[in-house]
């Protein structure tokens, strides 16, 4: 029997390119699993994030409805205050020339007089004391809405940086750059503290931030 040696020799060709191409595919599926997997990481981090970000709009939404509120409850009481100013002082006026008419005035006459006079000083006296409550209620007023304007500050912060993440996540899923991941989960992990902070009240100081975005 004869054998042909360029028949052996073919056959370990035959090998060897085997070999080649299987070695060329193991590592694309290496490839396929590293990027289908964080593109993975990628879509369940935007998820939640955009589920974080529609809970803290909500909250936000209430609060600024709480400051308009706040800001007309201030205005009015600022308005009603000016009005009441103005009613003690015709009171104290009217008043005043009362008591300097009663000296002109006949004795029986006086008597009538100082029930007047008695009577504007008490109106003054009560609009005095009304005032002072409306100025109380409109500083409370003034107080609370630069409270709730404090926790608005944090959630446009939280908006703005979740924003920035969810666009390097998105850079992040088409270049397929694993490291621009990490650079994502910084604005992330800024923007949710700040989100929770918003939604539990938390004094956590954005000032420089908020001076920073223009606010």
């Amino acid at each position: 029997m004869d054998i042909d040696p360029m028949a052996a020799v073919e056959d370990d060709d035959e090998d060897a390119g085997r070999e080649l191409t299987g070695g060329k595919q193991d590592t694309a599926d290496h490839h396929e699993k590293r990027k289908s997997r964080l593109n993975n990481w990628v879509a369940l981090t935007i998820a939640i994030l955009a589920t974080f970000m529609g809970i803290c709009k909500v909250k936000d939404d209430n609060i600024v409805q709480a400051m308009q509120q706040e800001q007309a409850n201030k205005l009015d009481n600022w308005s009603y205050y000016q009005a009441r100013n103005v009613r003690e002082e015709i009171a104290n006026s009217t008043a005043v020339q009362l008591h300097l008419q009663s000296y002109a005035a006949p004795p029986a006459a006086k008597a009538e007089y100082q029930k007047q006079i008695a009577a504007f000083q008490s109106l003054a006296k009560e609009q005095h004391e009304k005032k002072d409550q409306v100025k109380k209620d409109a500083e409370a007023n003034d107080a609370n809405y630069n409270r709730f304007n404090f926790h608005d500050d944090q959630f446009d912060l939280s908006d703005a940086m979740l924003a920035l993440a969810i666009s390097l996540l998105a850079v992040t899923s088409l270049t397929q750059k694993r490291w621009l991941f990490g650079v994502a989960m910084v604005p992330t992990c800024l923007g949710v503290l700040m989100g929770i902070a918003g939604l539990f009240n938390l004094n956590i100081h954005s000032d420089y931030f908020a001076k920073l975005l223009g606010t």
